[in-house]
Parts: C-alpha cells; sequence; structure tokens
C-alpha cells in the first residue's frame, strides 16, 4: 500500500502550496509595518518570524535582528526588546533595565510611539491591498459593467419594485453608482433589506423601493453562501485599465468598499442576521488560494486584496492579544494617565487567547462542515 498516494500530492501542490506563499506574503508585509515603524523610533527588534514554534532557518543581519522561517506557518510575529514572547507581553526585567537599554526597548516609548508602531501592521495590510489593486488597474484593467439594466427577471425584486429594462441606475441604499458591480456589492450585502433605488428612464429621474431576495446555494469553492438578489442582468463585463492617478484613486475607493462591506458583514452576523456558517478558517481559504490561481491573475490580485484587507481588519479588533487589544490598552492609558495593571494585561491576554483559539476552533469546524467531512465520517460508520 502507499503511504502517499498521488491524490494526496496533488492536494498540496493546487491548494496547499498557493495558501502558504499568499498567506507569507500578507503575514511578511503586516510584519514588515511593524518592523520598520518600531525601527523608525529607536526599538531594536530581536526577531522577525514568518511563522510559529521552532525555527527552521534563519539568519541575523548587521543589526542583529533574527529573520526566520518557523514551523507552523499560520501567521508570524516581531519580538522587539523587553518583549517577554511571541505575543509582545512585557517582560519581568523591565524595571531593571539600564538607561542604555530602556532607549531601544519599545515599552519606554511615548504613547505616541508605541500606538503608531502597533497600528502599522494592520495599515500595511491596508496599503498593500491599495497597492496590489492599483497594480491590477493599471495593467489588466478594473471590471466595468455599465450600470443599465438590459433585462428584468420574471417573479423577480427588482420586476416587483417597478424596474424596467433600458433603466440606469444612478444610485442605491444612498451610494452613488457607477459601474453595475456596484449594484450588486450592496445588494449581495442586503438581503430582504428594503432600500430605495434611483434611475435615470428616458431621461427623467425616478425612485423606487425595492427589496432584494433572499438567495442560497453553494458557490464554485463548495462553501454555502445567503445573498441578496435584485433579478437583473448587465452588460458583458469588460476590464478598463487607468493610468497611475485614477488607478490610485479607484484602488482607494475599492479598498474603501472592501473594508465597510467587511464590518458590515460581521455586524450582521453578531446581529443574528447573516449566517456565522459564512466564517471560514484555514481551510477553506487554503481551498480558495488553490481555485483562484487557476483562474487567472486577477482573480488571484483581488483575492489577495481582500484578504490582505480582512487581515488588517481582525488585527484591529478590541481583542487582547490582537494589535487592536493593544491599542485598547493604550487607549485606556491614555485616559487614566498611566500603564494597565500588569494582572489585568496579564487576564486580558488570556482572554484573548480563549477568544482567538475559540474563533479558530469555530471557523474550522465550518471549514470541515462545508467541505463534506463530517458527512465522509458518517458514511464510513454505516
Amino acid at each position: 500500500m502507499d503511504i502517499i498516494s498521488w491524490d494526496s500530492v496533488s492536494w498540496v501542490w493546487d491548494y496547499a502550496v498557493p495558501f502558504l506563499l499568499i498567506l507569507t506574503v500578507l503575514v511578511f508585509v503586516h510584519e514588515l509595518g511593524h518592523y520598520l515603524v518600531a525601527r523608525r523610533n529607536g526599538v531594536y527588534v530581536e526577531t522577525f518570524s514568518i511563522g510559529f514554534g521552532p525555527e527552521i532557518f534563519g539568519w541575523n543581519d548587521a543589526s542583529g535582528t533574527r529573520w526566520k522561517i518557523s514551523m507552523v506557518p499560520l501567521g508570524g510575529y516581531i519580538r522587539m526588546f523587553g518583549d517577554e514572547d511571541a505575543t509582545s507581553r512585557p517582560g519581568a526585567d523591565l524595571d531593571t533595565m539600564s538607561q542604555e537599554d530602556r532607549g531601544k526597548s519599545f515599552y519606554y516609548k511615548s504613547l505616541g510611539q508605541r500606538s503608531a508602531i502597533v497600528f502599522a501592521g494592520p495599515l500595511a495590510n491596508f496599503i498593500f491591498a491599495i497597492g496590489v489593486l492599483m497594480v491590477m488597474f493599471m495593467t489588466i484593467g478594473q471590471p466595468f459593467s455599465s450600470p443599465r439594466i438590459t433585462e428584468v427577471l420574471a417573479e423577480s425584486a427588482a420586476e416587483a419594485a417597478g424596474l424596467r429594462e433600458g433603466d440606469l441606475i444612478t444610485s442605491l441604499d444612498g451610494e452613488e453608482i457607477e459601474r453595475f458591480e456596484d449594484i450588486v456589492m450592496i445588494v449581495s450585502q442586503n438581503p430582504d433589506l428594503s432600500m430605495e433605488v434611483t434611475v435615470d428612464r428616458e431621461g427623467g429621474v425616478h425612485s423606487f423601493m425595492v427589496t432584494p431576495s433572499l438567495e442560497e446555494g453553494t458557490d464554485r469553492f463548495g462553501n454555502a453562501y445567503r445573498v441578496g438578489r435584485l433579478g437583473i442582468k448587465g452588460t458583458m463585463r469588460e476590464y478598463v485599465q487607468h493610468d497611475p492617478l485614477t488607478a490610485a484613486y479607484r484602488s482607494v475607493e475599492t479598498t474603501y468598499t472592501i473594508v465597510t462591506s467587511t464590518l458590515k458583514a460581521v455586524g450582521q452576523m453578531i446581529a443574528g442576521t447573516r449566517s456565522a456558517d459564512e466564517l471560514g478558517g484555514p481551510l477553506r481559504i487554503a481551498q480558495m488560494s488553490g481555485e483562484v490561481a487557476q483562474y487567472g491573475l486577477s482573480t488571484v490580485f483581488w483575492f489577495m486584496a481582500v484578504l490582505s484587507v480582512n487581515l488588517g481588519l481582525i488585527n484591529l479588533f478590541p481583542v487582547p492579544l490582537l494589535d487592536g487589544g493593544h491599542l485598547l490598552y493604550f487607549a485606556a492609558e491614555a485616559v487614566r494617565g498611566k500603564p494597565i495593571g500588569e494582572r489585568a494585561q496579564e487576564i486580558g491576554f488570556q482572554i484573548g487567547l480563549v477568544m482567538v483559539l475559540s474563533l479558530m476552533v469555530f471557523a474550522t469546524w465550518n471549514d470541515l462542515s462545508q467541505m463534506g467531512f463530517f458527512k465522509f465520517l458518517q458514511g464510513l460508520a454505516g
């Protein structure tokens, strides 16, 4: 019997490798943001690691920083002078540091400097997303379809609202519409939510109230989804190349749209109006990484931008252990005039660790469910 089958080797090459490549780039960008701002503020960075756990290989640069690749490739960290461990908790020897050592320690920098260093990681992810989209819009082009309706499906939300073929949608839910893709973005996030749509109909302006219907199904990655649908069709999608200035503006605009849409989806999950089953973990991201790699460079660019924005946003959530948790402590320090006590920080880190691990377990459970793993086990059980 073969210990390693051809299918398993193929899965590693088609899914695991693209996932690790994409994740490594995004983690490197995130940690590089922390590193550059830390160095700019005179902080000595002891370790720059891609991954966690035992080191696979690494090297020391001229400043003494250890750059390394570690065994578990699901994240990364920088360890600054005075940190106790990879979670950036303060070490026990801070009080006994010499004046010289305090000058290169993160914990003896001003509140503004520390905040800038922590915020730099998520910010780097947002800047990277803007850069990737900008390159895409200048070379491959930005997806563009006219917002004019070419067909209204029978018994659809659009037909019920009074929309017609030939209508040019100019605004939806208070948002100005330039592309058919804008309509899809807004409608997909708002099933069963009444919204106003304004159209240009033969030179006249008309407004209607429309409620996107709820559609449930499975996407090409095998993931269940619940999205809103109007029941309209537009023109064929084109890719419009932009000059650098326009591409920069459009990439910032698109990144902002990704941020607001993601936050809205998270809010809907918290409120219970959107299923948390859509929350994916590393297995589903690996699956999607392999799939998008087969759909062309534009899809890879888009996926990397969206994933980079999500990595930046997740790290800004006010959860101890994440960047947002550190910023929360700093905000409390600004209000109190002194840092949060060590005991309170320790409890916060423990709570944060439980929250992050619980979220990972839940997301992985979702991944296995979506991939049919539990049905497979039931089948084996007879």
